[in-house]
């Protein structure tokens, strides 16, 4: 049975751009670190995407080698004509459409954008408008020991969302249709990427295992409403449920047998908003952000959070992970990670953390040769006793839109590591009203010349003056949090260096940066309260 075209648009990125150095060295990776039970015994070996690395990585002497790249003067400088089209490789904007010219719906439009430090990026997004039901759904996916696992829930999560939320009636319609062979209702208008690809091989695993979930929905809910919140919930679980089922089952089709294997064994953390008139519902499963921007009366800028993160600095978090593993309080959580390895303590997929022993061994030693060839496949995490340790079920956070609410942020951690949340919020602000709040000039310890102060006053006035330089509020966002200086402004030699650091450097330096920018209709949104 063919798959209709229109239901299922799976998308794959493949796109390259350049890479970015810092002056600080330190060796940096993100997610997943695969340590020694016993380090002063045994070296501990590091991987960050999926693959061991070739030699033990002690710190100091990464470190060493990364020094010596970074004394290597730099002498090829970009332009900034070349700085744009990097920074721009990746930028999308899509606007609402207006209707007898007017605009009708809670959301004016999108920015969003991506730049890699992995190669390739392990970053995903997505968005659609659901048109089945009212409402849409964006979402930022991070992934880690790979970025399979952040492809396949890119693709389908909005789907089964999508799904949860369709009345009884809609969904016996689909249903009929498929056994009688008919064209399927649409469920998702996407917006991607121009460069974004697809791959139609896996679409019909993924139709199927979706039918699958459907057809007992419509068993189960015997025409009752689902609630947004439970509908996410329930989205997120059986999707993550589904990946693993997949994985075990395995494919005839040796590519897909491979894919399914690497989608289950990499992992991906997930932030999904879902904006439906007044009624904004934030998924987060996982270390990404959401962030809400307020303009508040005197015209100043101030950050809401939507999400909360799900790592060691998340002391309910750990709490959790202590009470569902009441014996393994000691290494659980250990040097801030998920038994010493994981960093986020939500994530699809990283079945290393949720099978069985048994089940591992038996999935490895039945697979391809080239998974069974991988040493992080076989390799077993310490204190491994009471699996699962590793959740896919998001957080989700509700809050009623106010005229004062105009933008929603969704990003992964790459921004969050580099910029406090209320500088972010101030400079979209900025950018979006075009009204620039002065701050005082802080130098903080440094000690500062008349001349050096002059320099600074000049170039936050063209950076004023160049406010409007960057046609997309994410693209504007990344620039600052790659090229900012110390003194808070952006430095193009800096940026011009961070971006033309080799690839193979550009991962122990910061991670990979995906951004979406919302826009609030405060006009409709302030109809809606007077209603």
């Amino acid at each position: 049975m063919s798959v209709p075209s229109q239901l299922l648009f799976p998308l794959i990125r493949n796109c390259e751009i350049g890479r970015i150095c810092s002056s600080m060295c330190y060796c940096h990776h993100k997610r997943l670190c695969c340590r020694s039970a016993y380090q002063s015994v045994k070296p501990s070996r590091c991987f960050a995407d999926g693959k061991f690395a070739s030699t033990f990585c002690r710190p100091n002497l990464h470190c060493a080698q990364l020094r010596r790249y970074v004394t290597t003067p730099q002498r090829f400088y970009l332009t900034p004509p070349q700085v744009n089209s990097i920074l721009k490789a990746n930028e999308y904007s899509f606007k609402v459409p207006e209707f007898d010219g007017k605009n009708i719906s809670s959301v004016l439009g999108f920015d969003s954008n991506q730049l890699p430090a992995n190669a390739p990026i392990e970053d995903r997004r997505s968005a659609a408008t659901c048109l089945q039901t009212r409402g849409m759904l964006l979402g930022v996916f991070d992934g880690h020991a790979g970025c399979a696992c952040a492809q396949a829930v890119s693709e389908r999560l909005f789907y089964y969302i999508a799904v949860s939320l369709l009345p009884q009636e809609t969904l016996l319609e689909i249903e009929h249709a498929v056994e009688s062979g008919r064209a399927l209702l649409p469920i998702l208008q996407w917006h991607k990427h121009p460069n974004d690809y697809f791959s139609k091989e896996a679409s019909k695993l993924y139709f199927n295992s979706l039918r699958t979930y459907w057809q007992e929905l419509i068993d189960l809910n015997a025409g009752e409403s689902t609630d947004v919140k439970e509908a996410l919930i329930n989205s997120f679980k059986r999707l993550d449920n589904d990946l693993s089922l997949e994985a075990q089952v395995g494919d005839p089709n040796s590519f897909l047998n491979y894919w399914v294997l690497r989608v289950a064994f990499s992992g991906a953390t997930a932030c999904v908003a879902h904006v439906d008139g007044v009624n904004l519902h934030v998924a987060n499963t996982g270390d990404s952000r959401a962030l809400l921007g307020v303009q508040e009366e005197d015209g100043s800028w101030s950050a809401v959070t939507m999400s909360h993160d799900h790592n060691a600095q998340n002391d309910s978090e750990v709490k959790r992970l202590k009470t569902e593993h009441p014996k393994e309080e000691k290494t659980v959580v250990k040097q801030d990670r998920l038994l010493g390895l994981l960093m986020p303590f939500r994530a699809f997929g990283d079945v290393k953390f949720k099978w069985s022993i048994d089940l591992q061994k038996r999935v490895v030693e039945s697979g391809p040769d080239q998974l069974n060839d991988n040493e992080y496949t076989k390799f077993i995490p310490p204190n491994y006793h009471t699996p699962p340790y590793l959740s896919a079920e998001p957080e989700v956070i509700y809050h009623k839109l106010r005229p004062k609410d105009k933008f929603l942020i969704l990003a992964t951690d790459g921004l969050w590591e580099t910029m406090h949340r209320q500088d972010v919020v101030r400079i979209v602000g900025e950018y979006l009203t075009g009204v620039h709040h002065q701050q005082p000039l802080a130098v903080g310890g440094y000690k500062v010349t008349l001349g050096q102060m002059q320099g600074l006053l000049m170039d936050r006035r063209a950076r004023i003056s160049s406010v409007f330089e960057d046609q997309n509020a994410a693209t504007h966002l990344i620039r600052h949090a790659v090229g900012n200086n110390e003194f808070g402004t952006v430095d193009h030699e800096r940026l011009s260096k961070m971006l033309s650091l080799p690839e193979e450097l550009a991962r122990m330096y910061r991670d990979d940066i995906t951004i979406i920018v919302v826009q609030f209709n405060s006009h409709v949104i302030g109809a809606y309260q007077n209603l």
